[in-house]
C-alpha cells in the first residue's frame, strides 16, 4: 500500500463550507476544530445536542466571528439530514465538501447462543445499521445535489464517507457494525466511476478507515490493547488524514487505512494485484464485464 502523508494547507480550506454529520465527539469533533483553524466554516450536526453546542461554543470562542454552527440531526431522518445542508445552503449559498461521519458501535447480540425458538421471533433492533449505513446513504444522496450548486467548471468539491477497518478486515462479534461498515466502502466503490462523472455530479468521493482510536467506541478493548502496544489513532490523527484527503484535489474513488496517525491508500494495490489474487484468467473476464456495464445506469432501466 502506498502511504499517504496528508497536507492541509490554510489556502486548501480557506473559506469552504462544510457540511459534517457526527460532529459532537471523537473524530469528527476534531474534524470541525481542525476545519475552523484552518478557515473553514463547517456546519456539523450529531443527535448528541449538549455535546454539540458546547463544540460550536468552545471553536467560536476562538474565531472573530463564528465559522462553526452546530445543527442537532438524526441521521436515521433523512429530512433531518436534509435540515443541515438547508441551514449551510441557505447562509453560504454553496456546499463545498462533506463527510459522512455519524456511526455507533454495535449494540448487543444477533447471534446470541442464548436465543431460542421462541425469542428469535421478536424483531431484532437495526439501529447500528441505520445509522452507520443508512445515515451514510442519506447523506451522500443529499450531498450529491447540493455539491452541485453554484460552482464555477473547474471547482472541486467532494464527499468522505467515514467507513473503519472493519469495512474490509473481519471483526468478530461486531457482527451489525462490521455488515454497515463494509456497506459504506461498497457505497464509495459504487459511485467512484459515477459520482465523479463531468457528465453527472463531478464530485469527489473516497474513503477513511481508521483503525484502532481513541474514542468512547473503543472502551471495551483499550486496555488490552495498550498492554500488547499495539499503535492508536488520536481522534485528531484521523481528522488530519481526512482534511488531507478534502484538500488533495487528485484523490477519487480511494480508501485510507488509517493506523497509529499514519494513512495507507489500498484501493490502487487492489487493482494493481487483482490478476495474482483472482487468477489472470478470471481478472481478465472479470474486466471485460465490468467495461460492459460502464457506468451501470442499465441495472436501473
Amino acid at each position: 500500500m502506498a502511504q499517504f502523508h496528508p497536507t492541509i494547507s490554510r489556502e486548501s480550506l480557506q473559506g469552504k463550507v462544510i457540511v459534517l454529520t457526527g460532529g459532537a465527539n471523537g473524530i469528527g469533533k476534531s474534524l470541525v476544530e481542525l476545519c475552523v483553524q484552518h478557515g473553514a466554516y463547517v456546519f456539523f450536526g450529531d443527535i448528541d445536542e449538549k455535546a454539540g453546542r458546547d463544540v460550536q461554543d468552545a471553536v467560536n470562542q476562538s474565531q472573530d466571528s463564528p465559522r462553526a454552527r452546530f445543527v442537532a440531526v438524526d441521521v436515521t431522518n433523512y429530512h433531518s439530514v436534509l435540515s443541515l445542508f438547508k441551514i449551510a445552503f441557505s447562509l453560504y449559498g454553496r456546499v463545498d465538501h462533506v463527510i459522512a461521519n455519524a456511526g455507533i458501535i454495535e449494540r448487543g447480540n444477533w447471534f446470541d447462543p442464548a436465543l431460542t425458538v421462541e425469542s428469535v421471533e421478536e424483531i431484532p433492533p437495526t439501529t447500528v445499521v441505520d445509522v452507520n449505513l443508512l445515515g451514510s446513504l442519506y447523506c451522500a444522496r443529499i450531498a450529491s445535489v447540493y455539491l452541485r450548486q453554484n460552482r464555477s467548471k473547474d471547482e472541486d468539491r467532494s464527499l468522505t464517507l467515514v467507513s473503519s477497518v472493519a469495512g474490509f478486515k473481519e471483526s468478530p462479534g461486531l457482527f451489525l457494525y462490521q455488515a454497515s461498515k463494509h456497506g459504506v466502502l461498497g457505497l464509495m466503490r459504487s459511485l467512484r466511476k459515477y459520482i465523479s462523472l463531468p457528465t453527472t455530479h463531478n464530485v469527489r468521493i473516497n474513503a477513511i478507515c481508521p483503525w484502532m482510536t481513541e474514542t468512547a467506541m473503543v472502551a471495551g478493548i483499550e486496555e488490552g490493547w495498550r498492554k500488547a502496544n499495539l499503535p492508536i489513532n488520536r481522534p485528531l490523527d484521523v481528522a488530519k488524514v481526512i482534511a488531507g484527503v478534502l484538500s488533495a484535489t487528485e484523490l477519487n474513488g480511494v480508501s485510507m487505512y488509517v493506523e497509529g496517525g499514519r494513512a495507507w491508500e489500498f484501493e490502487r494495490n487492489l487493482d494493481r494485484l487483482q490478476a495474482q489474487w483472482l487468477g489472470e484468467e478470471a481478472s481478465r473476464s472479470l474486466e471485460m464485464g465490468q467495461a460492459v456495464l460502464g457506468e451501470g445506469m442499465e441495472w436501473a432501466q
